[in-house]
């Protein structure tokens, strides 16, 4: 498979889903589709058959309002019917707005209130840790994210408990929902606090390229501590509208001739 390939049929799908719509997260769904790829077609031991295997590696997207650009993935991996993207955060969908696990088969955990995954995530490695069931469990949060103290609290019991079966990624495209991470309340030096924390902690120079994140991602299962890989990415990575929005691309309005010219720019049909 050409995995860089892949990632434009993934953004495309997201477009679609957000096209659809009108408005939606595209910024920050945008920027972890490099890492969603090589998660899912590569490192994940998952059975969309089987959504519930047990021992399956498991990723919770602290970040939970990046739903869209998961929801391109499973529905591409066979989770659930691709018309389902049509349906997004619509009466009835199945895929709301943020993670929803009762509601979207391959969602291992509810998300959107910023910290709570990243917590939730830390417990079901512990749990996985206690039934030695040899699963992987990732998480991705948001650099805005990373200003509420519920994850540095999970982030001391992670390392207090050495869960090397944890690897964690912090989108860190330096933009949040209303400003700039630096002018909001700064997170630098990020890899530092990891560290201080007891992390193993691996930058990425280019969190949006699959060569990295996969080098990065094999470097930290070798790790006897949890791992935070942080992803230095663009937010609304691959569509030159939403990269070019900035700030406003946390969530924004799509019109029909913002969509037909991104989905040319990635080739795909309109």
């Amino acid at each position: 498979m050409d995995m860089n390939l892949k990632c434009k049929e993934i953004r495309r799908n997201i477009l679609l889903e957000i096209g659809t719509l009108g408005v939606g997260h595209i910024g920050g769904s945008l920027s972890i589709v490099e890492l969603l790829v090589t998660l899912y077609y590569k490192h994940m031991n998952i059975d969309p058959r089987n959504p519930q295997k047990e021992g399956r590696d498991r990723l919770i997207v602290s970040k939970g309002h990046s739903g869209p650009a998961i929801y391109a993935v499973l529905a591409d991996l066979g989770y659930f019917p691709k018309d389902w993207l049509l349906t997004l955060n619509k009466p009835g969908t199945n895929l709301p707005s943020h993670c929803d696990m009762n509601r979207t088969p391959g969602i291992d955990m509810t998300t959107g209130s910023l910290g709570q995954g990243f917590s939730c995530a830390v417990g079901i490695a512990k749990a996985s840790q206690l039934k030695k069931d040899g699963a992987t469990i990732y998480t991705i949060i948001g650099d805005g994210e990373s200003q509420e103290g519920q994850i540095w609290e999970a982030a001391m019991f992670a390392s207090a408990h050495k869960l090397k079966n944890l690897i964690a990624f912090t989108d860190n495209n330096k933009l949040q929902l209303d400003g700039k991470v630096s002018d909001i309340c700064g997170i630098e030096p990020l890899r530092d606090k990891w560290k201080a924390f007891g992390w193993n902690v691996i930058n990425v120079a280019n969190g949006n390229n699959i060569e990295e994140i996969d080098k990065a991602i094999a470097e930290a299962k070798n790790s006897e501590m949890p791992t935070m890989i942080i992803l230095n990415t663009v937010k609304g990575f691959g569509v030159k509208f939403a990269e070019e929005a900035g700030t406003s691309n946390h969530s924004m309005p799509i019109s029909q001739e913002l969509f037909e010219e991104a989905m040319k720019e990635l080739g795909g049909e309109i």
